[in-house]
């Protein structure tokens, strides 16, 4: 078996602006730029070339579990838990429209050619048009809450549920392609390597497992942490990827080999307090950004010499 790179980190920086927990990340306009939102209710644009206080782009009254941008328009969604969504058109911080999806928490968003896909409490799976806010299908997947959406170039996406499950839909029909039980519990993070056609899945069992296609064939799986993987993330060469953990540790991973190659922690590198929630694997100088219950978003640089 091919030896482990040398694998050495480098806390860069701690973003302490928010209140709350923080919940949620997204890519800007720029490989500088990122988004985040958590349990206060604010959304801050942070900027990499200088680490000092983020703009802030919008307040909402509820905590907001999911962001995500539309580089086409500049336009970042908001999640507002129990109300909806908001457009935001981020040049001049007004809002474009709002959708009210009831009173549930909405745990991810994801544009695909022109549509919406929301994934919410209690299974409620919303396909909107952009232009218009209609919604144009309305699915309730399982009785459990719907997690994570990850959305392939085929044309479908995965949704994993808070049962274990990973559902596939048709974008373009629509359709539920099947259900498929994948984890003990809840499937928090997904990713997917688009060469190899490779799905990567993360639970609340705390398991990491590697998928063939999204027929999902069983590939691999590996006791990966001590509690619930939270989110995954690859690198932007996909040669590498980050699991971020409830048990308060971010763990990077050889991709083709398998294996564990660093775990980042409070002890070793000055890491998260508490549950880490998501990950951002930026461009901008490979740097890997973190955020957490404990408030706080940290910033890695993750030296990986083979």
């Amino acid at each position: 078996m091919p030896s482990l790179p040398q694998v050495e980190i480098r806390k860069v920086h701690s973003y302490t602006g928010h209140q709350d927990a923080v919940y949620t990340l997204e890519a800007g306009a720029t490989d500088n730029l990122f988004y985040s939102a958590g349990g206060d209710g604010h959304i801050i644009e942070w900027d990499l070339h200088h680490f000092e206080s983020g703009r802030l782009i919008a307040k909402v009254p509820t905590s907001v579990y999911a962001l995500s941008y539309v580089p086409e328009l500049d336009v970042l969604i908001v999640g507002q838990n129990y109300e909806g969504i908001h457009l935001i058109q981020l040049s001049d911080k007004k809002e474009l429209g709002s959708l009210n999806l009831g009173k549930l928490a909405i745990f991810d968003i994801q544009v695909y050619k022109g549509l919406i896909l929301v994934a919410m409490a209690e299974g409620e799976f919303y396909i909107i048009d952009f232009k218009s806010l209609k919604v144009l299908k309305r699915s309730v997947l399982s009785e459990k809450n719907l997690r994570k959406i990850l959305v392939t170039e085929q044309g479908k996406c995965q949704v994993g549920v808070s049962d274990g499950q990973i559902v596939t839909i048709d974008l373009t029909t629509h359709l539920i392609e099947n259900h498929t039980v994948v984890h003990d519990n809840s499937v928090f993070g997904m990713a997917w390597h688009a060469q190899d056609q490779v799905l990567l899945s993360g639970s609340r069992d705390a398991k990491l497992k590697y998928w063939k296609g999204v027929e999902l064939s069983t590939l691999e799986s590996i006791n990966a942490h001590m509690y619930a993987i939270n989110d995954i993330v690859f690198r932007p060469d996909h040669q590498y990827f980050a699991t971020a953990s409830m048990d308060k540790t971010i763990k990077v991973w050889d991709y083709a080999q398998r294996r564990l190659i660093k775990v980042i922690d409070k002890a070793r590198h000055g890491g998260h307090l508490s549950s880490v929630n998501k990950l951002l694997w930026t461009k901008f100088d490979d740097y890997l950004i973190s955020c957490s219950d404990d408030r706080s978003i940290s910033v890695w640089d993750i030296n990986i010499a083979k």
